[in-house]
């Protein structure tokens, strides 16, 4: 008998650098998280929107399956990806 188990998300911790002359890059950071560079000022919600739009590209899925878990107003931040 064979078992299989599907996983259809995953949580990605990210660092955010806005407002970046580097961005928009997605690098590997030291504790495997995510240094994700972005051009975008950390005002009214614009990094977060670039990088929501930066980790879809980076998975290869929609804006839509991107989701804030933490770290909203924090340059750490938590996010569920849906597969």
């Amino acid at each position: 008998m064979v078992f299989a188990i599907l996983v259809t998300y995953m949580i990605v911790e990210v660092r955010v650098k806005p407002s970046s002359k580097i961005g928009p890059q997605v690098q590997l950071g030291l504790n495997r998280s995510l240094l994700v560079y972005v051009r975008e000022p950390a005002i009214d919600g614009k990094a977060n929107q670039a990088v929501i739009k930066i980790l879809a590209d980076y998975y290869k899925v929609s804006k839509s399956r991107v989701k804030f878990i933490s770290g909203l107003t924090s340059r750490q931040k938590r996010f569920n990806i849906d597969l």
